[in-house]
């Protein structure tokens, strides 16, 4: 068969376009299944279409059974540009800290900062502690060195005032699980570390339990250890286990370490906070030259004479950043306390009544939220995306508040979140996890459109918290696109 040469011309004009066109429709392939951060020049979006395309992602059959809790809305203008189930309560795991240290910024003011003082008392000392989150074993010397400047070398009883404040120093409302660990730790007038020990668990020889090595040694004789766990071959499943008693005292260690594996860190919280102070006091005292013949807890107050040391935590500026960077519990428990004792002197007083009030002077209806904790560890919180959103707003001028907060790919809960994205820096939130719930709420300073102000809760979740998190992250890049149109 012979081919002229215009049907030669012919096919290799065809040949062309079925190239052109295979190529375009590679492009589109793998376009759709690189992830956000690789993607080029997305479509941008009109206000219009982001209910569509937000529901897009939250009806994917795989969250059919969990509740979406979505409020997104102008920051200056408060126009709705997405609502759903909006008005509605959620469990909002760490995002109830953003109602709590909008509260405390304007109950205690950003200067704010927590004393903690010696005073001398009859032939002894005695200390007052006032709930400073931020006092560890450093601050603890500082106290002990000024003492030793003024001569002290002999404490006939060292007394703990414990009366400052009268709440209880575990939330009735936190699981035990929870109180258990480092970030349920007790939180009372006296703090010291965060209220944590650590230890860690080392495999032995095959058939061995695993040795127990705590990193203050001191602390081992406070803990009576059952062990039960064991050393196990090279390669096997890490199935360690570590918890309390319910009265405290007693540590109960199980499961299995493989003979290779990395030693285990556990963080724990400890049992009785004052005399967990007290007894670090006593030994910074001595190792200063400083004895103590007796050690005593005082609930009552005394009149306060001649202070011969103290030292006073970072302002509240600082307190909010780590409270709400690092979603610290223990920093926003005692910001509850400090608000509580600064508002009268019946330092029994519910801080969260407080909260409620001072929120509700700021313009924060109290019909959007039940608070029982300030660090949203405890499930009978309830807040509505609503209530969030409100509560961003009016704290948008704050610089000192939203600097405390997360910023996308860069600080605290945020760091590896966003990175190489549109929103990388330009947004500003307050991250939320516990089992069955994933939060995010904060602040879209648009490239391309206005400001925005959001809330996205996700509540009565099966699965892992990654999976909802992308999903949470995937209409939060949403509204990086959007385009005034």
């Amino acid at each position: 068969m012979t081919i002229s040469n215009s049907d030669r011309v012919k096919l290799k004009y065809i040949s062309l376009l079925l190239l052109f066109f295979f190529a375009q429709g590679t492009k589109s392939a793998i376009a759709q299944t690189q992830p956000a951060t690789e993607q080029q020049s997305p479509q941008q979006l009109c206000s219009a279409q982001i209910g569509t395309a937000i529901e897009q992602i939250t009806n994917r059959p795989q969250f059919s059974r969990l509740r979406w809790g979505i409020s997104i809305q102008t920051l200056t203008t408060a126009q709705n540009l997405y609502s759903q189930d909006a008005q509605k309560y959620f469990i909002p795991a760490s995002n109830a800290k953003l109602l709590t240290t909008a509260a405390a910024l304007q109950r205690l003011g950003s200067q704010f900062q927590i004393r903690t003082s010696v005073y001398a008392s009859r032939g002894g000392l005695r200390i007052v502690g006032r709930g400073d989150p931020s006092f560890t074993d450093t601050q603890l010397q500082a106290l002990v060195q000024q003492l030793s400047r003024r001569g002290i070398r002999q404490v006939n009883q060292l007394i703990a005032d414990d009366s400052y404040f009268r709440g209880s120093v575990v939330n009735p409302t936190w699981e035990w699980e929870d109180v258990q660990a480092d970030y349920g730790a007790p939180v009372g007038n006296f703090i010291l570390n965060q209220n944590a020990v650590e230890l860690k668990l080392l495999p032995q020889q095959i058939g061995q339990p695993l040795r127990v090595q705590w990193t203050d040694p001191a602390e081992a004789i406070w803990w009576r250890v059952e062990n039960e766990s064991l050393t196990v071959p090279a390669g096997e499943t890490t199935t360690t286990s570590v918890s309390r008693d319910l009265k405290g005292a007693v540590l109960q260690i199980a499961g299995n370490l493989s003979i290779d594996a990395e030693p285990q860190s556990v963080s724990l919280a400890v049992v009785e906070p004052t005399e967990h102070f007290l007894r670090h006091f006593r030994r910074a005292l001595a190792n200063a030259g400083i004895t103590t013949q007796q050690t005593v807890v005082a609930r009552t107050s005394q009149e306060n004479t001649q202070e011969l040391a103290a030292v006073t935590s970072p302002p509240l500026t600082q307190l909010l950043i780590e409270t709400n960077q690092n979603s610290n519990n223990l920093y926003a428990e005692a910001l509850l306390q400090a608000i509580a004792a600064q508002a009268s002197s019946d330092t029994s007083n519910n801080g969260l009544e407080i909260v409620r009030n001072t929120l509700t002077t700021l313009g924060i209806a109290p019909s959007g939220y039940v608070l029982a904790d300030s660090a949203g560890l405890s499930r009978h919180n309830l807040v509505s995306p609503e209530a969030l959103v409100q509560t961003l707003r009016v704290m948008a001028s704050s610089h000192v508040y939203r600097n405390s907060l997360p910023v996308a790919g860069i600080s605290g809960t945020l760091k590896s979140r966003f990175q190489n994205t549109p929103a990388q820096g330009i947004v500003q939130a307050k991250t939320g996890t516990m089992t069955g719930v994933v939060a995010l709420s904060g602040y879209l300073n648009a490239t391309s459109y206005e400001p925005l102000v959001f809330s996205i809760l996700v509540n009565q979740s099966n699965l892992p918290a990654t999976a909802i998190r992308q999903a949470i992250d995937a209409i939060v890049l949403l509204l990086t696109r959007l385009r005034q149109c």
